[in-house]
């Protein structure tokens, strides 16, 4: 029996990017896309173990978020069935599918012993999910596969459920690590990134609705045949304008520039709000988002903050002073707007190698 630990992933500069830097492959002149991630506190610990004939997977008995157990043949056809319905499964039976179309392997006994990553918070959930099968598969049957291959099964995976999902998800197979990562067509580099300091953030849940399924064809219909200005706004926005703060960021994050980090994240905030958010008003308006950012009791704990994920109203991260400034913000937060967060740290730590058979870093 192994073990494994997948964290969630946090987009810190690029949202959109992954996506919009695919449009290459048919538009040339278009910019790359360029992502900064890191690597949540939060995550999924599983371990797993052969199971002849079976795919079996359970989850925690306080997750509600997921069915207790799945429990199917390992046939392609039964796979497939359950990633088509949707909900928490389809990921893990996606990926196993995919799994199977690629490499000869049985079947597997999977179990999820905590999970304490948020769902459907722009963090990467259903990508955990996807790695951890990738990985478990990986390690059970001895493929010796890197880690760019857990990523591309785990995302082959997802695209066979309902979910849209872009190929930075699956970046949380790197662990928790920070990286650099480039869209350019059908192609996409991770750089993990060497850190100079330590960055206290913090992620609000800011309890609000979005439709990212209307925000990501909204936006996308910007990459087709159009040349008004709303379309020329989003895509400098997601493309050189971009490409520039997060080689900026990517700076800021090696030199322990906390305070230059913030000021980027307030930055790219503001070009989204100016250049992407007339693409889709009515969801990317996001008053629960500002009023957070803006809020006056925070201003002298944070050096700034953006949203996360495809924006909108889901959540918000920040860019606190210290260790005892993230607390007291955790704590208004809590007491005045009635807004539940969760920490993430970025810390120095030696970069991954190159196989997935590592322990996980915790």
């Amino acid at each position: 029996m192994i073990e494994i630990f997948v964290p969630g992933r946090l987009c810190l500069f690029g949202e959109h990017a992954d996506w919009a830097g695919g449009y290459r492959s048919v538009w040339p002149e278009i910019v790359p896309g360029h992502c900064i991630t890191a690597g949540t506190d939060q995550g999924i610990l599983s371990t797993a173990s052969p199971c002849p004939g079976r795919f079996r997977a359970r989850a925690p008995a306080e997750n509600e978020n997921a069915p207790a157990i799945l429990d199917v043949d390992f046939t392609a056809a039964t796979l497939a069935a359950v990633a088509r319905e949707g909900g928490f499964w389809s990921y893990a039976a996606g990926t196993a599918l995919a799994v199977l179309q690629a490499r000869a392997v049985g079947g597997l006994n999977l179990t999820c012993r905590a999970m304490d990553l948020p769902m459907r918070k722009g963090l990467s959930s259903s990508a955990a999910v996807c790695v951890t099968v990738a990985r478990a598969f990986n390690q059970v049957y001895g493929l010796d596969l890197a880690i760019p291959d857990e990523m591309e099964l785990a995302y082959r995976g997802e695209k066979m459920t309902p979910s849209r999902c872009g190929r930075m998800d699956q970046v949380c197979a790197y662990g928790q690590t920070v990286s650099s990562l480039v869209f350019d067509g059908d192609r996409m580099q991770v750089e993990p990134l060497a850190l100079g300091g330590v960055y206290h953030l913090l992620v609000v849940d800011l309890g609000g609705e979005k439709d990212t399924i209307r925000i990501l064809s909204d936006l996308n219909d910007c990459f087709r045949d159009r040349s008004d200005d709303t379309a020329s706004g989003v895509r400098n926005a997601l493309g050189p304008l971009n490409r520039d703060i997060a080689h900026s960021a990517a700076a800021a994050l090696t030199e322990g520039n906390a305070p230059a980090l913030g000021y980027l994240m307030t930055t790219a905030q503001e070009v989204f709000d100016r250049l992407v958010a007339p693409a889709c008003p009515d969801q990317l308006r996001s008053p629960l988002l500002h009023r957070v950012l803006a809020y006056p009791p925070l201003r002298d704990l944070t050096h700034g903050g953006k949203g996360v994920g495809s924006q909108g109203d889901g959540c918000a991260q920040l860019v606190c002073r210290g260790a005892e400034e993230r607390s007291e913000i955790r704590a208004v937060l809590a007491r005045e707007l009635a807004m539940r967060s969760f920490e993430v740290t970025l810390a120095p730590e030696p970069l991954p190698r190159a196989k997935s058979g590592d322990p996980p870093s915790r």
